[in-house]
């Protein structure tokens, strides 16, 4: 992998890797649908903001914005919207291992869309990483019964993640089909995902309240300049350079760096389980990053960067 991927995918893994210490400061007070407007809402002023301080062109035929609007639907407030409300159910691993099933969703969903063959490499890659993950919050899972709520929040999640495939599927054919540019892009998804959180939390009957406290403002603040401004710039443009599903194996890694953050934060202690499922997610992200480009990825259909 060229060392601008390699930075592009350390990058996204270090930033949604932190983000799950962040959004812990954001309970509390706000309703987590209403933290969700926030953030995107703060992150939508931002990628504007930097659009106009770099000149880049901002003029896109109705068709594009159609599209833009479909991936701020399903990456910047539906998956969310569901991930959350899931979370009300379901311990943290939980969701982790269900929202890495978004490695097989993206595999699939690739190969339909760019009608690229499933690469044996990628497959394997993802059954490790997922494996491993199982491993890492068996203790969990296996806590995990099948009553009315739980499997209610599993459900949830898993409608989430689905959204999230189809909001980075999307993105992945807006930049190679349609040569929409990542930063331009984001801003107008971000745009309407916003506005569609926010009808979908009125219609919800949510108080718009706010936490003046620091540690809800400066982790607002992080969730929405490095965790969704920069991070989702650098994992749709990896998305872009080398596929949504080599891509997708950043949201196998960042649990790991948020238990390594809990290693020191939260007191976690580690067992041999744990590590052996680490190892197993290690192992398939070698086998995945490895592994040669996917056909698709060439140089004449590369997204526009005015």
């Amino acid at each position: 992998m060229p060392a601008t991927d390699l930075g592009l995918y350390a990058l996204t893994v270090l930033l949604w890797g932190t983000s799950w210490l962040a959004i812990k400061f954001q309970l509390g007070v706000v309703p987590l649908d209403v933290s969700i407007v926030y953030r995107f809402a703060a992150a939508t002023v931002l990628m504007f903001v930097l659009c106009l301080a770099m000149r880049r062109r901002m003029r896109y035929s109705a068709a594009d914005h159609g599209f833009m609007a479909l991936q701020g639907v399903c990456l910047f407030s539906t998956n969310y919207f569901f991930i959350y409300s899931g979370s009300q159910y379901l311990t943290t691993g939980l969701v982790a291992v269900a929202f890495s099933t978004l490695v097989i969703l993206n595999i699939v969903g690739g190969a339909v869309l760019f009608r690229t063959p499933m690469q044996t490499r990628v497959v394997v890659g993802a059954v490790l990483g997922i494996g491993g993950i199982t491993i890492v919050f068996w203790p969990e899972i296996a806590a995990f019964d099948l009553s009315r709520q739980g499997t209610l929040g599993l459900g949830l999640a898993l409608i989430g993640t689905c959204f999230a495939s189809a909001g980075m599927l999307t993105s992945a054919w807006n930049q190679r089909k349609r040569g929409l540019p990542v930063f331009q892009g984001n801003a107008y998804s971000m745009l309407y995902g916003a506005i569609f959180i926010a009808l979908l939390t009125l219609a919800r009957g949510s108080t718009f309240v706010f936490d003046p406290a620091p540690a809800y403002v400066l982790s607002l603040l992080y969730l929405a300049v490095f965790a969704t401004v920069a991070g989702f710039w650098s994992y749709l443009t990896l998305v872009g350079r080398i596929g949504p599903d080599r891509a997708a194996y950043t949201t196998v890694l960042f649990p790991i760096v948020a238990l390594a953050l809990s290693t020191w934060f939260e007191d976690f202690r580690w067992t041999a389980l744990d590590a052996i499922g680490v190892v197993l997610v290690v192992l398939g992200n070698v086998v995945i990053l490895t592994k040669r480009l996917p056909a698709w990825h060439t140089a004449d259909t590369s997204p526009r960067s005015d």
